[in-house]
């Protein structure tokens, strides 16, 4: 049975700042808080900072978490109010149907692969020296590149992001009307996976967040991304896609 978590984090405690600016300490803080054996099932976490002076932390698990100790050394154990909140995902998961419209927001990686790169590392340029024939994964750095990746992918996701209202009849250069998605937050981040410092062993994303509303056009295919998560670098924020119902019409 799958839960929904929301942990609220004080950034100015010395374990909070931590964990903020390390997604390799932020995944360890949450598998902390998962039973049993680590990497059962697909973990899935969001740090949403649309109030700066109280993040939140969202967790996707298939077992029923314990973040107390997410409070005490990153929260505020003492003061009064819900410290976090898990939530039964099956309620949510009933209301996914053909045609349904949700509210929603995903933060993701854009990526690409390609084996003629603009500017390789030396690292990359050395695997293409050797023959590799598999593309190298490549993240998108523009926001207009990274919006169209977003964009093309839906179809295979299960789901389509609808035209968004427009007053003056505006379109897109294809002759298109402009969806209802925008990008909220990037955040280019580098940091060393694991304890080695070797340059290939350093993680490199895009984190962007999207913002919009969507419909369902697959609902098993949609229920698969909502559990599993959409795009690389799971384990460090990435891919957690978050609804919220809207009023159906009618």
């Amino acid at each position: 049975m799958p839960y929904l978590s929301r942990i609220r984090i004080n950034p100015l405690r010395a374990e909070s700042r931590k964990l903020l600016a390390s997604p390799r300490a932020m995944h360890a803080a949450i598998e902390g808080g998962i039973p049993g054996p680590p990497d059962i099932g697909r973990t899935l976490w969001r740090l949403d900072g649309d109030n700066p002076h109280r993040p939140h932390l969202f967790v996707l698990t298939t077992d029923k978490p314990d973040w107390t100790h997410l409070v005490e050394h990153a929260g505020w154990p003492d003061a009064a109010g819900e410290h976090y909140a898990i939530r039964d995902y099956t309620p949510l998961l009933q209301q996914i149907a053909q045609g349904r419209r949700f509210a929603f927001r995903l933060t993701a990686n854009p990526v690409q692969n390609t084996t003629q790169p603009d500017k390789p590392t030396p690292r990359q340029q050395q695997r293409l020296d050797a023959g590799q024939r598999r593309g190298l994964r490549l993240g998108h750095r523009t926001a207009a590149a990274q919006l169209n990746w977003f964009l093309t992918r839906t179809a295979r996701w299960g789901f389509d992001i609808p035209p968004a209202p427009q007053l003056d009849g505006t379109h897109t250069a294809d002759g298109q009307p402009p969806r209802d998605v925008r990008i909220t937050n990037r955040h280019h981040r580098t940091f060393a996976k694991g304890t080695v410092t070797a340059k290939e062993a350093h993680v490199v994303m895009n984190a962007v967040t999207f913002e919009g509303q969507l419909q369902v056009t697959d609902p098993d295919l949609f229920t698969e991304r909502l559990l599993n998560g959409i795009g690389p670098t799971k384990a460090y924020g990435c891919g957690l896609l978050t609804l919220a119902p809207l009023q159906q019409r009618g």
